[in-house]
């Protein structure tokens, strides 16, 4: 049996979490700079949050 060199498998290229377009290097996750504002309104706007138990009146000491 003789040994040959593996070539190192080349990994796909990430999909845009927003559009699903292949990620820009200078902008990753994203495509695209319009991209990563949409998402950034998302998690301003509230669109992303994170499911929890407590009640949001549970956090203040007043």
């Amino acid at each position: 049996m003789t040994k040959t060199a593996e070539t190192p498998a080349l990994s796909p290229v990430p999909a845009c979490p927003v559009c699903g377009r292949p990620a820009a290097a200078e902008t990753r996750p994203f495509c695209s700079r319009r991209c990563a504002d949409v998402d950034l309104a998302r998690w301003l706007g509230g669109v992303y949050r994170v499911e929890t138990d407590e009640r949001a009146d549970e956090n203040f000491d007043g």
